[in-house]
């Protein structure tokens, strides 16, 4: 037998009881549009483990694992060689198939999980069995039980056997689509994609906000907002981004509205904005990648003024996050050479010199009276430019879901 598959292990999933069914189901079906230009694969679930099985020699498993690695709900992966139930198969599986990394090792020990209680050997035992094969077959190995250089997994299940080595980290969180769905205002800087990816782990459907204010926002600028959204949809699945024009809204809140107050008037009527852009897509919440005082406009009184326009909630998965921990993440993410590209940026246009860090909701209302909001915000909401935006090598694919 030679085969190969990729075993992708479940985290949380596997904690939701009478629940877990429908979290796998989602899981599966992700897992398979995600590997639609990789080729043929088999993707199914037991025992806390989805199997996918290349079903033709056409299929691409170094693709394949990558795919896998970016899923949500799947917190660790790996290859792994097949062999049948037998002790001497899976001996020499082991023998073949981990074969140079052993080369490569100085010591290691040999681990079994035996799912299938009828194999006629405990674990202990085809641990000790495949372990002296293997030192037979590469004499410069030693077994180290505490720390060694590699672990030979096998794994004894109900169809076959399989031997592996340690498993690779995978996404975790839980499967995108089982958490609802959210409105995301996302912006070309660090912290809205990353803000973004976080909601994706926790199982959040994601439709993207972004506004644009040409021609102080350059196409430049949009294209590099898409650019983020590529890598988040990486691990989110497809993202809808709807673009909402506020040239005329922001030009009304420049000339009109109280300088010091601009921000957080800004803030608002996007938020106005967002939450129906976000309720004619079917959201229940929006997302935004504010961090406590990270600027004048995240402020615990400007945070509460901005809110006080909404009526639908509103999630920051950074408010206690500080820049070094956004970083590392947008790093992680594949965002961070994207997001300091120097291009300008709808909230950055227009910034007042001295904006007020702590605001009065009562005197920011008042300043927007100093404009027509309602019809600037229909103005704006008028017609929004929308495209959909899938994983890298998924472009073609039809608009069906993550």
């Amino acid at each position: 037998m030679d085969k190969e598959i990729i075993l992708c292990k479940l985290g949380e999933v596997a904690l939701k009881g009478l629940n877990r069914r429908a979290f796998e189901d989602v899981l599966i079906k992700n897992i398979r549009r995600r590997l639609r230009d990789a080729g043929q694969f088999s993707v199914t679930a037991r025992q806390s483990t989805v199997y996918v099985e290349p079903q033709d020699g056409d299929a691409d498993m170094d693709l394949a694992e990558e795919r896998c690695a970016k899923v949500f709900g799947v917190v660790a992966y790996t290859r792994a060689g097949a062999a049948e139930k037998s002790l001497p198969a899976i001996q020499e599986k082991a023998a073949a198939y981990l074969e140079e990394v052993l080369e490569d090792s100085s010591t290691f020990k040999v681990e079994c999980k035996r799912s299938d209680k009828k194999f006629p050997y405990k674990s202990p035992e085809v641990s000790a069995e495949v372990g002296a094969y293997l030192l037979e077959k590469f004499p410069h190995l030693r077994v180290d039980v505490h720390r060694p250089d590699l672990v030979v997994r096998v794994e004894v299940r109900e169809a076959e056997a399989f031997v592996h080595a340690d498993p690779k980290p995978g996404a975790g969180g839980i499967p995108v689509g089982t958490g609802g769905k959210a409105a995301v205002l996302i912006s070309g800087g660090l912290d809205s994609p990353v803000a973004a990816w976080m909601m994706a782990k926790r199982g959040v459907e994601l439709t993207a906000i972004h506004f644009a204010s040409p021609p102080y926002t350059s196409e430049l600028a949009h294209r590099k907002v898409v650019r983020l959204l590529e890598k988040v949809s990486e691990y989110a699945g497809r993202i809808k981004m709807v673009t909402v024009n506020f040239t005329h809204l922001q030009e009304q809140i420049r000339d009109c509205c109280p300088e010091d107050l601009g921000t957080v008037i800004l803030r608002r009527f996007m938020l106005r904005a967002a939450q129906q852009v976000a309720r004619d897509e079917g959201c229940q919440a929006l997302i935004t990648g504010e961090s406590l005082g990270q600027v004048a406009s995240q402020t615990l009184q400007a945070i509460a003024c901005t809110d006080a326009a909404a009526d639908m909630p509103v999630f920051r998965p950074l408010i206690g996050a500080d820049k070094s921990e956004i970083v590392r993440l947008a790093y992680q993410i594949g965002t961070y050479d994207i997001s300091i590209e120097p291009h300008e940026d709808c909230c950055t246009i227009f910034t007042p010199k001295h904006p007020r860090t702590r605001p009065i909701l009562h005197f920011v209302e008042e300043g927007e009276k100093a404009i027509d909001g309602e019809g600037l915000l229909a103005e704006a909401l008028q017609s929004p430019g929308t495209i959909h935006i899938r994983p890298m090598g998924l472009g073609g694919l039809p608009d069906d879901g993550a």
